[in-house]
């Protein structure tokens, strides 16, 4: 009988990434739950629809003019993949709700931001990130920090390979003739539960965001970091 090892080298991939969406080896579970999917959260009425796990139309690479090139995968997903962040076509201003679906690869031999690494980037510059922080003291760089702003109020994080959310409720910076006179905002909750409350946002552009005028609406980005993350279900719903 062959080994994972020896069908991994026949058809071309790592043991690692063929498990990566598998069992938890080794992983011990601090709550039976943390191995639950959440709940997918169905487009409200008036929200605008920006991935359905049908293509990648409303996307496209962050060069904003070539196809985005991540990859369709079953259960209605998209998969990071190399290289390169992905932006939305479509710009956002004002105040409102996005909400986002994804799941992180188990890297059992990963440590710290390489367990599982990307992020979604609000206006393609306020970064909400993406981790493998699951039974940590979260840090704000950590799953659910606004990065290198906040760390998460507690760490909600599932079990890597299952199914999260993510429902950030944002403010963009306001200005008059030119000069802020007040930060973006940011409300998020992972999983159902509040980790920021109406954080106020200092910086124009987080790490590695795309930066740009801050007065003007701007993107979703969705970061490529070198790991397969998956997302699903994205939606926007502006504020009225």
């Amino acid at each position: 009988m062959r080994t994972l090892l020896s069908l991994a080298l026949i058809f071309g991939f790592s043991a690692t990434s063929f498990a990566q969406y598998g069992e938890l080896t080794g992983l011990k579970l601090l709550k039976p739950e943390d191995k639950e999917d959440i709940k997918s959260t169905p487009a409200p009425q008036g929200a605008i629809v920006l991935f359905d796990g049908k293509n990648l139309d409303k996307w496209s690479k962050q060069d904003g003019k070539t196809a985005a090139h991540w990859k369709l995968v079953d259960g209605g997903a998209m998969q990071v993949e190399k290289p390169g962040n992905i932006i939305t076509k479509d710009k956002f201003g004002g105040a409102f709700k996005l909400h986002v679906e994804f799941r992180v690869p188990y890297v059992a031999e990963g440590k710290g931001q390489g367990r599982g690494n990307s992020g979604v980037y609000v206006q393609g510059r306020y970064e909400v990130q993406v981790l493998d922080s699951y039974g940590l003291e979260s840090k704000n760089n950590d799953c659910g920090g606004i990065y290198e702003v906040a760390a998460p109020l507690k760490n909600v994080c599932k079990a890597p390979t299952v199914w999260q959310s993510y429902d950030i409720e944002f403010t963009a910076p306001k200005f008059e003739n030119g000069k802020k006179t007040e930060p973006a905002r940011m409300t998020v909750y992972h999983n159902g539960v509040k980790i920021h409350d109406d954080v106020k946002i200092p910086v124009d552009n987080t790490r590695a965001g795309a930066g740009g005028d801050p007065a003007t609406a701007g993107p979703i980005l969705l970061q490529e970091h070198g790991h397969q993350v998956q997302f699903r279900n994205i939606w926007v719903l502006p504020s009225k």
